[in-house]
């Protein structure tokens, strides 16, 4: 039977000119042995471009996060060697200990200072600088110009105008006849001071963020907003927040979790102090595990940061997103 349906088919295929059956499942066979070559090919290149940024992830993300894991765990000599494995005891030391809420707490204060003010202030700039008047690029050069001037530098500048006796601070002070403010040195005002370096520092990106958001605002909007007599302020309410709010909302994701990482300000200007009260969580880990070589609580703590982190983060997503106007 299947050699008359051969031999029917190459009849057939030969009295209307038209390829046999064969030769047509042999062209299918082909192109599809062709195409899952290229298949093959295409993930294996993928694969080949993506191994550089699988290799980095693994050695500074993946692995530094299981050791830590591992170290929360255990118990190290001065030497910072492994000395004994414990399991969750370091946690239920640092539930116990006041020293951990205490950090929470000058964090959660350090980013009620830093967070929205810097947010507002950079907003306002943006806003203000948002039109084509003359030499307005120069303030729009001035405003962005804390993005390239490191931690470092910046922490340096502020140490010398926080200076209680020749920074300018306190000298603008005692024009209006205002006594000298100890500014770093004084648990009252230190994390003020931290803090007002810190919106300082944010300003830069955050204006560059927000200004981008303002610029992608069509300017008919505006035009119909003028018309149907609309001033500027209801008009920045009612139309320039809504569509401003995507760029606002990832403004506030970043700069929530860049204030819970803050530490090279805080290492150069007050290491922590005075008595404790600039000693943010970060700072603390920095102290338990690479000045007094205590790893396991050092690692314990950086999960529980991780682990804050990530909640207020998740919870952002799911209560202010839906503020968020999606065009």
């Amino acid at each position: 039977m299947g050699c008359y349906n051969k031999i029917a088919s190459a009849v057939i295929g030969r009295g209307i000119g038209l390829p046999s059956i064969e030769s047509v499942l042999n062209v299918k066979k082909t192109k599809s042995r062709m195409y899952k070559r290229n298949i093959l090919k295409e993930h294996a290149l993928a694969y080949v471009f993506l191994a550089p940024s699988m290799i980095l992830f693994i050695m500074f993300l993946f692995y530094p996060m299981l050791k830590s894991v591992y170290l929360s765990m255990t118990i190290t000599d001065p030497r910072g060697q492994v000395a004994e494995f414990v399991w969750f005891e370091n946690f239920a030391a640092l539930f116990k200990s006041h020293q951990l809420y205490s950090n929470l707490s000058v964090t959660l204060m350090f980013i009620l200072y830093t967070v929205p003010t810097s947010l507002i202030w950079s907003l306002f700039l943006a806003a203000i600088t948002h039109n084509k008047l003359r030499g307005m690029k120069i303030f729009q050069f001035i405003f962005s110009l804390p993005i390239v001037i490191s931690v470092g530098t910046g922490s340096i500048i502020w140490f010398l105008l926080f200076h209680p006796t020749a920074g300018m601070l306190n000298y603008f002070l005692s024009l209006v006849h205002i006594g000298p403010i100890p500014w770093l040195t004084d648990p009252a005002w230190a994390l003020m001071s931290i803090s007002l370096m810190t919106i300082w520092m944010n300003m830069g990106f955050l204006y560059i963020v927000l200004s981008s958001g303002l610029q992608g605002i069509p300017e008919e909007l505006y035009e119909s907003a003028k018309i149907d007599g609309s001033g500027p302020v209801r008009t920045f309410m009612r139309i320039v927040l809504p569509l401003l709010s995507p760029t606002i909302f990832f403004a506030l994701i970043v700069s929530v979790i860049g204030a819970f990482q803050a530490f090279g300000q805080i290492h150069i200007l007050t290491r922590g102090g005075p008595i404790n009260s600039t000693n943010v969580i970060v700072y603390s880990i920095y102290q338990d595990a690479f000045v007094n070589f205590r790893f396991g609580i050092g690692s314990a703590q950086a999960l529980i940061l991780f682990v804050i982190i990530l909640l207020l983060t998740v919870l952002q997503f799911k209560v202010l997103e839906k503020k968020v106007h999606y065009q």
